[in-house]
């Protein structure tokens, strides 16, 4: 991870080294003050991880896995700061759900059947706080009057955020039928903290992500701007379906879990219905989840922003002589 980031950090300070030395030539005149922008976002929230996908073997890849059904509507807030055209910094809070089916696959004769039959599904809110920079690249090649309406900005993003998340799944009383969703992460479902899986520690429900993505900005006007934005999230665990590694031996869940926990945890941790055939994959020690990849998810919105505290003798002041008429 500290590998990851290091490297990242490199690239991104030498895209801003590069960006200034070539906006400084041209824009260091011409460019207004700084400013703030405030604004909304909505748009789908995807999920990226081990439950739900498509036919062939899955790979968390980001669009290949996609199902149409587990797509959540996400909302948030922004305030961005931008010291000048081509540079902003924002601040975004997100309010989210993701979700993932296995139920949802189309077996199609291959590799899927195994996630078909896992049967497993899951679903959590995501609230996540961010602060991201914005780099809008095309600014340095603008030329002309400085009035913005009607341009577009294509923009790219990169920051650090902070989500949360908390992974139920369905349980389905054996007294009543009576369905009901039911945290996971209690429950320990892989054997997260038993002492019997030494390496499997317990999760927790707020962790780091990585923002990184792209956008392309519209100006209705000086003040009044549209965008459309897909932000990619790099996660740092691959629990937020609660399915990693492999089924344990469902004794222990009695053993470290209340009955009534006992009980539940037995139920949801492998609701396979070849759970009691021999030699189906679906038995002690078998893969339940893939760990070599973490969990991710996206957003595509719309972001609807305002610019505060605009100076319109600025515009007035600034625009090319050339272009009065």
């Amino acid at each position: 991870m500290k590998q990851f980031l290091h490297s990242l950090l490199r690239k991104c300070f030498f895209l801003l080294v590069i960006v200034l030395t070539l906006h400084f030539p041209s824009f260091s005149q011409s460019a207004p003050g700084p400013y703030f922008e405030a604004g909304a976002t909505v748009g789908p929230m995807v999920f990226m991880g081990d439950l739900g996908g498509h036919f062939g073997r899955g790979a968390n890849a980001f669009l290949k896995d996609y199902n149409i059904p587990t797509t959540k509507i996400a909302f948030g807030a922004f305030l961005a700061y931008h010291p000048s055209e081509w540079l902003g910094f924002r601040m975004e809070l997100t309010y989210g759900n993701v979700t993932g089916d296995d139920a949802l696959i189309q077996n199609k004769g291959g590799e899927e059947i195994f996630r078909k039959n896992r049967n497993l599904n899951f679903r959590s809110v995501i609230l996540e706080g961010m602060v991201a920079a914005e780099i809008y690249p095309t600014v340095i090649f603008e030329e002309g009057s400085s009035d913005l309406a009607g341009r577009l900005r294509p923009y790219g993003v990169i920051g650090v955020g902070l989500f949360h998340f908390n992974p139920q799944g369905t349980y389905v009383d054996p007294n009543t039928g009576q369905s009901t969703w039911v945290d996971l992460q209690p429950l320990h479902t892989e054997g997260e903290g038993f002492a019997e899986y030494p390496g499997r520690k317990n999760y927790k429900l707020t962790q780091l992500n990585i923002p990184m993505g792209v956008g392309l900005k519209y100006y209705f006007s000086q003040n009044v701007n549209l965008a459309f934005e897909i932000l990619y999230r790099k996660t740092f665990t691959d629990y937020i379906d609660d399915v990693s590694t492999t089924f344990i031996d469902p004794s222990l869940f009695y053993k470290y879990l209340s009955p009534s926990q006992a009980i539940i945890a037995n139920n949801l941790y492998n609701k396979s219905p070849l759970r009691n055939t021999p030699g189906s994959n679906f038995q002690v020690g078998d893969k339940r989840g893939d760990p070599t990849h973490t969990d991710a998810y996206f957003t595509a919105g719309f972001k609807l922003a305002i610019r505060l505290g605009q100076n319109s003798e600025w515009n007035n002041s600034t625009r090319c002589p050339l272009l009065r008429f």
